[in-house]
């Protein structure tokens, strides 16, 4: 059933080269990945910047060894990347359990300055043993259509002539946020994931379809132009994301407004790029606007990737779409459906933390 409706979409086939050529084995794999970040960054979220390797420093501001019931450590730095261009802070905070084990931790794109807020449980994440390492989107760069501040100032000079849109870099400055915690010493480094939700869970994906130091990439409710294929798709479409904001990616994407079956690609080719590692997919069964149905294909459509590896993408069940409530953890790609809105609840957290103490054994 599943596999008749996703040939009725006609999907731009992730396993076929540029040249024409069938994908058959990793080897040949590696070479089509490379050839679909081109695609991505050239038609829909711009060049990750060209600045990749820079220097970062950090100046402890405030420490706190009785944070949530003397469970935890509580830090906050200022994080400083020295460009060529200049020097750019700011600030990272950070939640680690006290325990005698390294702790695997998260990296959570925020919404907000505040730690803990209404998306992020700190102390319930610290009490399964994780430690969160957040900065919050718009420390980075304002999310409108303003290049001027933030980060932004320092690689664009014509707003006319852009090469990248705002999520390429709140996705590039997590990699450098992922630099500063190679060098947190309670933290396991091998058991490291990327969590954003909504246009956040669209830059956890490509933070590290570029960036393969994270073990596992959670998206919650990221939909159109991030976990949800744009083929068929019911709620938001390529015109309406375009519309109200354009900013988040490179203008050549709104030239597909209203003509989604010419995109050279679809979302399964960015969920492709995150394979042989864990990747992690939430939805909401009322979140229309995102889309559940079109994030569960985009999940199948993307599983012949891990197939290449011997290893399972998202395992079905009965071959059919999950009902709400429903998850599927045994796969490389975790699924869940839950009851309810567009939010990033305490139960997904726990869902997610689950699959990586699954993973971890």
């Amino acid at each position: 059933m599943l596999k008749e409706e996703l040939e009725a979409l006609k999907l731009p086939d992730i396993l076929k080269s540029n040249t024409g050529s069938y994908v058959k084995n990793v080897q040949e794999w590696e070479k089509r990945r490379e050839e679909i970040k081109q695609i991505l960054c050239q038609e829909e979220y711009g060049d990750l910047i060209k600045n990749k390797h820079v220097l970062i420093t950090t100046k402890l501001i405030k420490e706190d060894d009785k944070y949530c019931g003397a469970k935890c450590i509580y830090r906050e730095i200022l994080l400083t990347l020295h460009l060529e261009q200049g020097e750019y802070s700011f600030p990272v905070k950070i939640s680690v359990p006290k325990q005698e084990t390294l702790c695997p931790a998260f990296l959570y794109i925020n919404f907000w300055g505040e730690f803990p807020n209404q998306y992020l449980p700190v102390e319930e994440i610290g009490d399964n043993g994780f430690a969160v390492v957040s900065f919050c989107y718009t420390d980075i760069t304002s999310d409108d259509n303003d290049f001027t501040n933030g980060l932004s100032k320092y690689f664009i000079h014509n707003e006319n002539n852009r090469t990248f849109g705002k999520i390429a870099l709140w996705a590039w400055a997590a990699s450098h946020v992922m630099d500063y915690i190679e060098n947190i010493p309670e933290i396991d480094k091998e058991n490291v994931a990327i969590v954003g939700h909504s246009r956040l869970g669209k830059t956890a994906l490509l933070a590290s379809a570029f960036d393969e130091r994270f073990r596992y990439t959670i998206a919650n409710n990221a939909g159109q132009s991030g976990d949800a294929l744009s083929r068929g798709k019911k709620g938001e479409h390529v015109k309406e994301i375009c519309e109200r904001f354009p900013f988040w990616f490179v203008p050549n994407y709104c030239n597909y407004i209203d003509k989604e079956d010419l995109l050279p690609f679809d979302q399964h080719f960015l969920l492709g790029l995150i394979a042989p590692r864990n990747l992690y997919v939430a939805s909401a069964s009322e979140d229309g606007w995102a889309d559940p149905h079109a994030q569960f294909l985009a999940c199948v459509a993307a599983s012949p990737i891990y197939h290449l590896y011997g290893l399972a993408g998202l395992i079905l069940k009965n071959d059919s779409y999950l009902e709400v409530g429903q998850q599927s953890y045994e796969g490389n790609i975790g699924y869940h459906i839950r009851k309810g809105w567009h939010y990033l609840t305490r139960e997904d957290w726990n869902r997610f933390m689950q699959y990586i103490k699954e993973k971890k054994e």
